[in-house]
C-alpha cells in the first residue's frame, strides 16, 4: 500500500500524501522526512529529488490545501447566489466543511508555522481562499450605509477568525464531544448575532 504512489511513477504525490497522513496523525512537527519516506515506499534519499527537506514538503501540503480550499470556497459562494447573505452564510459552512474532509490539508495551512509568504505559489493560493471570503463579506455590506460600513477586509477576517475558533474548539478532535451544539449552529448563530450588529439581519421578534 505505501508504494503504491512511487510504483505509479509519481514519487512527489506520494510524498505529499504520506506527509499529509502524518502530519494528521502527528502533527506537522511530530514527523522526519525518513519516516515520510517510509511512507511513500521510498528511500531518504529520493525525498531530495522534490523537496528540500522537511518544511518544504509541509508547505507543499499546505499549498495544495489553500488551492482545494479556494476552489470550495468559490464553489459556495457561486452557489449561494442570488442572496448575498445565502453566499456569505455558505463560506462558512465550506469552512468547516474542509477542516472536516482535509485535516492534514487544514493542519498544514493553519498549524504547522509555515509562512503563506515563503513561496509565491502559497501566497497566490492563500490570497484566492482569503479573496473569496472578502468578496462575500463586500458585496454583503454593501446594504450598510457607507458612513457605518466596515472595510471588507476588516469584515472577512471577523468571519474567518469565528470560523477558524469553531473548527478549532469543536470540529475536530475529541474536544468536539464536549460541546452541546453542533459546530454548523455555533457558527450559524455567531454569524447571525455578528450580521445583526451591523444590521444586516433582523432581530429576532
Amino acid at each position: 500500500m505505501a508504494k503504491r504512489g512511487y510504483h505509479h511513477g509519481n514519487l512527489k504525490r506520494a510524498l505529499i500524501e504520506a506527509a499529509l497522513t502524518l502530519i494528521s496523525d502527528k502533527g506537522p512537527s511530530g514527523f522526519t522526512l525518513s519516516e515520510a519516506a517510509k511512507q511513500a515506499g521510498v528511500t531518504p534519499a529520493a525525498v531530495y529529488r522534490h523537496f528540500d527537506g522537511r518544511e518544504e514538503l509541509i508547505a507543499e501540503a499546505a499549498r495544495e490545501g489553500y488551492e482545494i480550499f479556494a476552489d470550495l470556497m468559490e464553489y459556495a459562494f457561486e452557489t449561494g447566489q442570488p442572496s448575498a447573505l445565502a453566499s456569505f452564510e455558505a463560506t462558512g459552512r465550506a469552512y468547516l466543511a474542509f477542516a472536516r474532509k482535509y485535516p492534514g490539508h487544514y493542519i498544514a495551512m493553519f498549524e504547522s508555522g509555515i509562512s503563506v509568504n515563503r513561496s509565491p505559489e502559497l501566497a497566490h493560493a492563500a490570497g484566492r481562499a482569503s479573496a473569496v471570503l472578502e468578496r462575500a463579506a463586500a458585496e454583503l455590506s454593501e446594504h450598510i450605509p457607507p458612513e457605518k460600513r466596515p472595510p471588507a477586509a476588516m469584515f472577512s477576517a471577523h468571519i474567518w477568525a469565528m470560523s477558524h475558533g469553531v473548527v478549532e474548539l469543536f470540529a475536530r478532535g475529541a474536544a468536539g464531544s464536549r460541546s452541546p451544539f453542533p459546530p454548523e449552529e455555533l457558527l450559524e448563530a455567531g454569524i447571525g448575532i455578528y450580521l445583526r450588529g451591523l444590521g444586516l439581519v433582523a432581530p429576532d421578534s
